[in-house]
């Protein structure tokens, strides 16, 4: 991940938060963060910072957030123990 925010050029870090939509109600956002918003918690872990807001943490306490490549496909995997439920096509979530 380090390597595509050195290729953006700029940037502080990714924000990962959740915003409420799909069958489940809740669904993963990330974003990367050029400016720092004094209330977020900061995470850093292989050189990456992820920023999270206080409305968001109470939904991914304990999330595992990983970058997966699998064959030509890559992406983020979200391991939430919080999740007690999630839509049929694993686009939304409800804790």
């Amino acid at each position: 991940m380090q390597k595509y925010l050195t290729r953006r050029g700029k940037g502080l870090g990714l924000r990962l938060g959740v915003r409420t939509t799909g069958c489940s109600g809740l669904a993963y956002k990330l974003e990367y963060v050029d400016e720092l918003t004094p209330e977020d918690q900061m995470f850093e872990s292989h050189g990456v910072k992820v920023f999270v807001d206080p409305k968001s943490l109470a939904y991914i306490d304990g999330t595992e957030l990983d970058f997966a490549r699998e064959g030509l496909n890559e992406g983020f995997k979200f391991n939430n123990p919080n999740v007690k439920d999630e839509c049929g096509c694993g686009e939304s979530f409800r804790v």
